[in-house]
């Protein structure tokens, strides 16, 4: 089977793959290059394959599609971290969500200040 593995800016995954698992709200399914074609929403959490070597890939993804069509799976994700093996997968997780949580706190600070000062300008149009 080919394994694409899609993110907004990027094809992160384009090999030939003997076997795919992942997670959808249901649980973990595996695909095997006879399964029959298949639909589905990932949950966030890790996928993994089987390259036609036998090496056992890791990746971290978030929510997304996963559609099998023929010999091709396709996956559609806004975003995705690989990994040769769970703990550095887990870590490196770690620390892009503490970063992408600092970057949240910020912008919901910013936002929160724009609001204030528009509320004020409000005000004193009321006022003037």
């Amino acid at each position: 089977m080919k394994l694409k593995l899609l993110i907004p800016t990027v094809v992160l995954i384009d090999c030939q793959v003997t076997k795919v698992i992942a997670e959808a709200e249901n649980g973990l399914f595996c695909l095997l290059p006879h399964h029959i074609d298949f639909v589905t929403a990932l949950v966030s959490g890790i996928l993994s394959y089987t390259t036609e070597t036998g090496v056992e890939k890791f990746v971290a993804v978030d929510e997304g599609i996963l559609v099998k069509c023929d010999s091709e799976v396709l996956v559609s994700t806004r975003n995705a971290i690989e990994g040769n093996n769970l703990e550095t997968l887990k870590q490196t997780v770690e620390e892009q969500f503490r970063a992408l949580d600092e970057k949240e706190k910020l912008t919901r600070s910013a936002l929160a200040k724009f609001e204030t000062s528009m509320m004020r300008h409000f005000q004193e149009l009321g006022h003037g």
